[in-house]
This record gives C-alpha cells, sequence and structure tokens, in this order.
C-alpha cells in the first residue's frame, strides 16, 4: 500500500470535512512551525505545542501575514472561532499529519481570545481624550 503524501491527505481531509477552505489548513501548518520557531527563540524546552500555544502562534502570524484583514481572510476560509483551529488540528491528527499526546483534547482550543479582541481591536483608532467644552461666544449683538 502506497502512503499518501501531505497534498493527498489534506485533499482527503477538505473532501471529507468541508467547512473550511483548503488554505486555512495550509495557514494553519504554516501558523505552527511559526509557533515552533518561536518557542525554539525564547529556549523553551518541550517542543510539543499546546492549543492554546498553538491559538497564540496563530494570532501573532495572522496579524503579521494579513494584518487588518485577518477577520475577512478567516471568514472567507470559514473560521470564526479559535475552537475551528482546533478541529482543524485534529482532522489533521486523524490522517496522520500531527501528532498528539495523551493530554491533547479538542477541548485545548476553547477559551483564549475571541477574534475582536485578537483582530480588530489593535487595528481600532484611539479613543480622543475627553476635553471640557468652552462655551461658544455670544452672538455680537449681545455684546454691545
Amino acid at each position: 500500500m502506497q502512503k499518501l503524501d501531505f497534498g493527498e491527505k489534506l485533499e482527503d481531509i477538505v473532501r471529507q470535512d468541508t467547512r473550511y477552505d483548503r488554505e486555512a489548513y495550509l495557514f494553519l501548518r504554516d501558523a505552527l512551525d511559526h509557533t515552533i520557531k518561536l518557542r525554539k527563540k525564547a529556549k523553551e524546552p518541550d517542543q510539543h505545542v499546546t492549543g492554546q500555544q498553538l491559538l497564540d502562534g496563530i494570532r501573532q502570524y495572522a496579524l503579521k501575514q494579513f494584518g487588518p484583514m485577518v477577520p475577512t481572510v478567516f471568514e472567507y476560509w470559514g473560521v470564526q472561532r479559535g475552537q475551528d483551529f482546533g478541529e482543524m488540528v485534529f482532522n489533521f491528527i486523524r490522517v496522520g499529519i500531527f501528532g498528539k499526546t495523551e493530554t491533547d483534547s479538542i477541548e485545548d482550543f476553547k477559551g483564549g481570545y475571541t477574534f475582536h479582541d485578537a483582530f480588530v481591536a489593535p487595528f481600532l483608532p484611539e479613543k480622543p481624550p475627553v476635553h471640557t467644552r468652552i462655551p461658544a461666544p455670544a452672538p455680537a449683538e449681545e455684546l454691545l
């Protein structure tokens, strides 16, 4: 029996689970690589990435790649919340692309951040300072 390569396994996933666009899976794989590099740079000893660590890496990588367009891109891909990335991770695990430990669970991807807080709020303008209103000058005829 011939072993399937990444592309073939990904096509199987997308065919079986139509919720997410193929590009979302490619982004997820790249975001995992980004997260691992960040952990190595920080000299974190454990190579295993938890769900919450991956979500943080996804946040950072998405902002770097797409800036304020992240919500639009994710919506196009069918990704609406962090748990969607968990579903995609477990699709990768199911076909043997990603591995997991006994303690890994889809529940690891719940909570974290809202997409608004992570991808919209950083681009909102700061509120202008509140100034005391200065009364309008009296009409000229009242001054006479």
